[in-house]
This record gives structure tokens, sequence and C-alpha cells, in this order.
């Protein structure tokens, strides 16, 4: 099995936004945890928060970002501050220039001599139906608009390395457990896709480690992402995102030894829970790695727009 590495690498991570993040102190605000009907994630938050025009282009070989998107993303991560301070507590921001309206964050965690990296991406993008546009946009710039969904996604991702350059974090070396998920192409000429199996990991893994019947759609706690097992988390405070490091540990262990065999089932055929090594490597799970899980319910309804969303209890 594969043990090679890919990267993550910070360009820039200056004082202006972690300044703000620094500031956040102990307070707890209250929302909800809800997944739109194309399966995003999303907080909905007591008040609304206010995204000003930004800069839509961006030379991806720069690696600072200008000062007006700076000012742009310093007021919307003030206000974020104020509305989910729990969210970003503990965390530092960093630049991507390739995804510019989705700033990320992060904080390293060790469990034994283990490194895991946890990255919160906000989506900043306008959703048509979920936001009030105040001033349309342009060819250069995002509209001004406004809303009570913070977009965001996040995950645990274990690591091999992390390189530092004069003290500073300069990129996170990914631990690679899995070889390989692309298993081919269909069409042909413009039409033609490949075909991966990711998504049919992600529903292996976390299948495997949720309690029998248990019915979460359209969260999956465990992920395949940067051809690696990865873990989701919903609960975004400090203390319950370090709650279930242990819990993606474990399940990297349990998963190791079997990995190669995992992927030679799901190269031919689509995840089911009849499958027979799925069957087999369930009954091994112990009962009590199901607890975390337990509580955790998605109760779907119909929204202001009648568009179908899923709101998480638990």
């Amino acid at each position: 099995m594969a043990q090679t590495s890919n990267e993550i690498r910070i360009g820039y991570s200056g004082p202006e936004i972690n300044a703000i993040l620094e500031g956040i102190g102990d307070e707890v605000r209250p929302f909800s945890r809800h997944f739109s009907q194309s399966e995003e994630f999303f907080l909905k938050l007591e008040d609304e928060f206010t995204v000003p025009r930004m800069p839509i282009h961006h030379d991806v070989r720069l690696p600072k970002p200008g000062a007006e998107y700076i000012a742009a993303l310093k007021s919307v991560i003030a206000q974020a501050a104020a509305l989910a301070p729990q969210v970003l507590k503990d965390l530092a921001w960093f630049f991507d220039p390739a995804e510019i309206l989705r700033p990320c964050f992060f904080r390293i965690y060790r469990i034994e001599e283990s490194l895991y990296l946890y990255l919160m991406r906000l989506d900043l993008m306008m959703k048509p139906s979920d936001s009030t546009v105040i001033e349309r946009g342009t060819n250069d710039t995002t509209p001004l608009y406004k809303s009570r969904k913070l977009f965001l996604e996040d995950t645990i991702i274990p690591l091999a390395e992390v390189t530092r350059v004069e003290g500073k974090v300069s990129s996170f070396a990914i631990k690679q457990t899995i070889s390989q998920t692309w298993i081919g192409e269909f069409g042909r000429g413009y039409f033609q896709q490949g075909i991966w199996m990711d998504a049919d990991l992600t529903k292996f893994f976390s299948r495997l480690f949720l309690p029998p019947n248990k019915k979460t759609y359209p969260f999956f706690p465990y992920q395949c992402r940067y051809k690696t097992v990865c873990q989701t988390v919903i609960d975004l405070s400090p203390e319950s995102r370090k709650s279930r490091l242990p819990f993606l540990h474990r399940a990297i262990q349990f998963l190791h030894p079997v990995m190669d065999s995992i992927q030679a089932a799901m190269k031919n055929a689509s995840f089911s829970e009849d499958m027979s090594f799925f069957r087999e490597l369930k009954a091994k799970v112990p009962q009590s790695w199901y607890e975390p899980w337990k509580d955790i319910r998605l109760e779907g309804y119909l929204n202001e727009s009648d568009m179908k969303e899923f709101r998480v209890h638990g």
C-alpha cells in the first residue's frame, strides 16, 4: 500500500486576520447546523452577516492577496467571530491563491506520534436562494450581499510532516493511505469523463463505523479525500473538534492493514452493505466505537424557498 504524500502549502498567513482570531474569547453563540439540498453544510446564525464586494480574480502565482481582498475578508471574519466565535476559536488563517472565495483556517493536533491537520474553509460565494443582494456584482467583483447562512467545510487530515520556515508553518505533507482512487473513464471525445471511487470509499468508511442501520445522509463522518482517510466534524467548538480526533486515529489504525483489500473490492463494484468484505470488517468493529454517533440524527424539511434541507440534531 502506498505511503507517499501530497502537500497543502501556505502562501501567506498575515496578522490582519489572525489578530481577530487571537482575540476571540470564551463566548459561545447559538446557531443551528444544516445541510442544503446539494449536501453543502452550513450554520444558520442568529443574525445576518454582510459580505462586502470582493475581487474575483487573483494571479495564482502570487502568494499574497491584495489590500482590497484583505480588507473585505477582515470585515467578514470579524462578523463571523462575533456571531459564531466558538467555530473560529483557536484557529489560524492562511491564504489559498487558488480559491480566494474559500478562506482557510487551521490547527495542528498530535495524538501519540501522529500529526493531524484540522482544516476549515468558509464558502463566501453568494448563493442566490440563501442571500439578499444589496449591490450587484461586476465582471471583476462579487456582489455585496447579506445572509444568515454561513457555509463551510471542515476536515481532519492525517499528516506525514509539517514543514516550518523561520519558525512559521509553510506546508503540510499529507499521509497518503490510499494508493489510487481513479478507476477508469466513460464517454468519448469532449464528453469523456473520469470515474473515481472516492464517493464509494466515503460511504464504505462511514457505514463501517456508524451504528448498524444508522441513517445520517447527507452527513458522512469519514471521508476519502487527498488519497487518505479523513474525518468531517459537525461539532465545531474547540473542545468538540479535539474530542473527535481519537476516532479518526483509531479508524486509520483499523483500516491500514486492509486498505489494499478495500480498494480491490471497490474497484469493480459500487458500495453496498451487502458486500461480503464489508460485512466481514463490520463484524470486527467494537460495539463501543458506535457510541459517539448514536445520538446524531438528520431531519429533512422544506425551507422558505420550498427547497429540501436537513437539520442536524445531537
